[in-house]
């Protein structure tokens, strides 16, 4: 059985020749991370000490996206697989175990329909011509689920539209908290909630705090959003994700070369509380896109655009 990477880290360490092995690793990932260009020498011995891996659970070894530190466990894949990301934008190995393996959150469907029957009549009429409105008041029902949207929002509001900036860092860190440690059945609900109007729209489109989490004062390129994203091991992580389950196949009937919408829209959830955070682009549209541009890309433009079409002209998306 595939084994996660904090374990198989622990079982390399233990045998002398893995653990000589994956410190060769250590010192090429460190090198990448710091953008060091590597001597012809050097980047034979870094694959070299990756083939030497062999069968090892090291190299077959993944994440879970609700595990305890994710982040040593990411590390310790991207140390291993550093090789795999050398194309630009090209990280198609995702280090997380397929969703369909993991536990899957179960809610109680009767015991909140029960608890939603209580509510008064002016609410659930509200709720009819709102689903946004109607998922707020399901995640309300969840003592952890209203918790941590209420403590990602005070993040995320705090100093935005005011002299002070907010602290998008710490507001990323919350709604990462948020998407991870909710059940899957509240915040699906929350953010793919279906709109007829664009008050429920605009509500949808303002469940991430977009003024701090989502928009700067002026577009960034997408080129840069993407060095700033692969700097980070989560941000990484989730991109590679986002770019296995949700790989447009235009000959397939369902637009997805994985036939796995789930999948898609979990890893697009994965993405949200990163510096490469998608939204909706207007209060009366479901399409989604990045907060850049590809202007002044130069001879670079084809990889921009190729960046931002993973996710506003994305089919299986």
């Amino acid at each position: 059985p595939r084994s996660d990477c904090i374990a198989a880290e622990q079982l390399c360490l233990s045998d002398s020749t893995c653990n000589a092995t994956y410190r060769i690793l250590e010192n090429c990932a460190l090198a990448k991370t710091h953008v060091l260009p590597l001597d012809h020498d050097s980047r034979v011995r870094c694959l070299n000490a990756e083939l030497d891996l062999g069968n090892s659970s090291l190299l077959h070894c993944k994440c879970h996206r609700r595990m305890k530190r994710q982040e040593h466990c990411l590390r310790v894949f991207w140390t291993v697989h550093s090789s795999v990301a050398d194309g630009y934008f090209n990280l198609e190995t995702s280090p997380y175990e397929n969703p369909a393996n993991e536990e899957h959150w179960k809610t109680d469907y009767n015991k909140l329909a029960a608890l939603l029957s209580g509510k008064d009549c002016s609410q659930l009429a509200g709720d009819a011509t709102n689903p946004c409105l109607k998922a707020t008041h399901v995640c309300n029902l969840s003592k952890k689920c209203v918790r941590l949207r209420t403590d990602y929002a005070s993040i995320c509001t705090k100093g935005a539209g005011s002299e002070d900036m907010c602290d998008r860092r710490k507001c990323h860190r919350g709604l990462r908290n948020f998407f991870e440690k909710v059940p899957e059945e509240f915040t699906k609900r929350i953010l793919f909630c279906p709109c007829q109007d664009e008050l429920c729209g605009e509500r949808r489109r303002k469940t991430i705090v977009p003024d701090c989490s989502f928009q700067y004062n002026t577009k960034p390129n997408c080129l840069w959003l993407l060095d700033f994203c692969l700097e980070d091991h989560i941000c990484k992580s989730r991109l590679a994700d986002f770019q296995q389950n949700c790989q447009p196949a235009d000959m397939s009937p369902d637009g997805c070369s994985q036939h796995n919408h789930a999948a898609c829209l979990q890893a697009y959830m994965g993405m949200i509380g990163t510096p490469m955070t998608p939204n909706y682009i207007s209060n009366s549209s479901v399409e989604v896109s990045l907060w850049c541009t590809c202007e002044s890309s130069g001879n670079q433009k084809e990889k921009c655009d190729q960046i931002l079409g993973m996710f506003e002209s994305n089919k299986c998306l």
